[in-house]
């Protein structure tokens, strides 16, 4: 099902157009800024943030070959084509490619398709850049993983071997379910078959890239709840290898046992962190910077949003962070974008996910707000 998108649609003057039954008004990028509170998202010196394009619920993304922005969502159960055609770092065209869906959080895009992860199924939207105003009805690639909701929606995206990596979240805070599938990274060609775990023992990732020169894996985790305020960590991990072990949910970041499933365990049998990012501050969307706007010391490294803690008593998180990897090791994982959590209590945003523009920005998604900002470096 295809639906022009009127809610908000950046037209070519610059200005957001948004439309209430026959109520019409226009927002310039300064007034969204200022409704937005922009000016309290704290950068590096020569950085700057914009609005990029107002998304309902915007949640994971990627990118086509032509350019298109595409960005899955949770609540709203659509999918979401942005264009920018004249450059200017401002969308002009944000269209409905698919509705009515079943949790579509995850977008991959690869020769030439769009392929959506559901609760329990991957679709695929062929020739999309071609057809955004007329999609093609989706393929059903692959309809075999678990329907739970729990955790069940899905970050996905091509590996360079060609195959779909998706995770399989587990179907709870903790437990040990027999259904070997949970709590998993899966992988599957192309076309669906050759479904196999790739990773085990992973509680819920919803972001994960590999390292440009290496072709290696790294996914963020998010820990489990109800151990209080401060353990366990949420982790990034480093999964050079298929059959690796991550410890859930027998053990928490790497050297906690779980008060239940930890029983009898040996934490050392399973692969620790490489990096301990914070308790209860769910790490989604990561990348690489592989752009050329950016300094040179920030190639390689990795940005990291995180969506924020809901039931710790203190908030923490709700920023993009960033780690610096040297021999596969995290040497240092520091805040790049910090703001959204204002006084320990006001949330104004959570960063979602990360992508790379074609022009070197980063952009990030926020489901909070239905934004999709835009973060440039000038050196100014």
């Amino acid at each position: 099902m295809h639906t022009r998108f009127t809610i908000c649609l950046l037209i070519a003057t610059g200005c957001f157009a948004c439309q209430s039954g026959d109520k019409k008004h226009q927002q310039t990028p300064d007034d969204l800024a200022v409704k937005y509170q922009l000016d309290k998202i704290q950068l590096p010196p020569g950085f700057h943030i914009s609005v990029y394009a107002l998304v309902p619920d915007a949640r994971s993304m990627c990118q086509g070959s032509k350019g298109t922005l595409f960005v899955g969502n949770r609540g709203e159960d659509n999918v979401y084509a942005i264009t920018d055609r004249d450059k200017d770092g401002k969308a002009d065209d944000i269209t409905i490619i698919a509705s009515h869906l079943n949790t579509p959080n995850g977008v991959a895009f690869h020769n030439g398709s769009l392929y959506v992860a559901e609760i329990n199924r991957i679709l695929r939207y062929d020739d999309i850049e071609n057809r955004l105003t007329n999609p093609p009805a989706p393929v059903v690639v692959y309809d075999k993983y678990p329907d739970k909701t729990h955790h069940g929606w899905k970050f996905i995206a091509f590996g360079p071997d060609g195959k779909l990596y998706v995770p399989v979240g587990a179907p709870c805070n903790v437990c040990d379910e027999k259904d070997s599938v949970f709590a998993t990274i899966t992988r599957i060609n192309a076309d669906g078959s050759g479904m196999e775990i790739f990773a085990k023992g992973v509680r819920n990732s919803v972001g994960f890239a590999w390292h440009p020169e290496t072709g290696e894996l790294w996914f963020t985790d998010n820990g489990r709840d109800n151990m209080g305020d401060d353990i366990p960590n949420c982790e990034l991990n480093y999964a050079p290898r298929k059959g690796m072990h991550f410890g859930f949910p027998y053990c928490h970041e790497g050297d906690i046992p779980d008060p239940e499933f930890g029983k009898g365990k040996n934490c050392n049998d399973y692969t620790s962190p490489a990096a301990k990012l914070g308790p209860h501050v769910a790490p989604l969307g990561m990348r690489f910077y592989t752009g050329r706007m950016f300094p040179a010391e920030y190639h390689n490294r990795i940005f990291i949003a995180q969506h924020g803690s809901w039931n710790r008593s203190v908030p923490i998180g709700y920023r993009v962070m960033i780690a610096t990897l040297e021999s596969n090791k995290v040497v240092k994982y520091e805040p790049f974008a910090t703001g959204w959590l204002q006084n320990n209590t006001d949330v104004l945003g959570r960063p979602m996910d990360v992508e790379v523009a074609a022009d070197g920005a980063l952009l990030i998604s926020d489901d909070k707000a239905g934004i999709i900002y835009r973060v440039s470096y000038d050196g100014k």
